[in-house]
């Protein structure tokens, strides 16, 4: 039974190319499983997703195999799902995430596509293929997308291909709200600053500390503190938000 604010949810299903198995989509499927969700934790490394399942409250959650550039992969992801619980997932978190850091003159076109097909390609099919599920289901009403993009969409030096897929995902975000709200569905982003996960725990410390300077906090965010918001965004107390893009990053300047 689904406790009162999860109330519309049935299942979630957490995508990402380093998503579900660490870090934020760690947590958030955690969070959603203490809050009464089914979890989907889909992840390239079906591993890692099992390992998640394996820590999560409740039995009938699953991990699953999904590569998020790749559509094939995603359809049949989503197939699997549909046929193991008879409906489709009301809850979509798109986490998929990967860098290629490098100045732009030298960035080399192999990843800037690689960056590009996961980070925005990739919440683009997840999205086409889940609300497609949900219109088929019947299951439009008080779904709930939510789309990680990146404080550093407005820019920042060495990250070209990131900074351009995550403002891809904000302005990709605002129209499927458009286009989705009518139907039951919200869309929003979430906007994580530095955030002590995996994939900042590749940034040099001299380029830590020159950060921690510009957050008024001090610290760096707790993959925790964004799954609380993702899950808020999930539930019925957010019944109103819709094509917002929410900066969860201390009072970075």
């Amino acid at each position: 039974m689904m406790i009162e604010h999860l109330s519309s949810i049935d299942s979630a299903v957490l995508i990402g190319h380093v998503g579900a198995g660490s870090g934020i989509g760690r947590e958030v499927c955690r969070i959603l499983a203490r809050e009464g969700a089914t979890v989907v934790a889909a992840d390239q490394n079906v591993k890692t997703a099992q390992e998640t399942v394996a820590t999560l409250e409740g039995a009938e959650h699953i991990a699953l195999n999904i590569h998020v550039n790749d559509r094939n992969s995603v359809e049949t992801g989503f197939k699997d799902v549909v046929k193991q619980f008879s409906k489709p997932p009301t809850i979509i978190v798109n986490s998929a995430g990967i860098v290629r850091d490098n100045f732009l003159v030298k960035l080399s076109d192999n990843d800037f596509d690689d960056v590009i097909n996961v980070n925005l390609k990739g919440t683009f099919l997840l999205m086409q293929v889940a609300v497609k599920a949900m219109i088929e289901g019947n299951a439009t009403k008080d779904s709930s997308i939510i789309n990680m993009s990146s404080i550093v969409a407005r820019g920042n030096i060495g990250q070209t291909s990131y900074s351009a897929s995550k403002a891809g995902v904000i302005a990709m975000t605002k129209t499927a709200s458009m286009e989705f709200g009518q139907l039951g569905i919200r869309v929003n982003a979430i906007l994580p600053g530095f955030i002590d996960t995996p994939m900042t725990a590749l940034i040099p410390d001299k380029v830590k500390e020159m950060f921690l300077k510009k957050i008024a906090l001090q610290r760096l965010g707790k993959p925790q503190e964004v799954a609380e918001v993702i899950v808020f965004l999930a539930s019925d107390k957010s019944s109103y938000i819709n094509g917002a893009s929410i900066e969860i990053t201390g009072g970075l300047n």
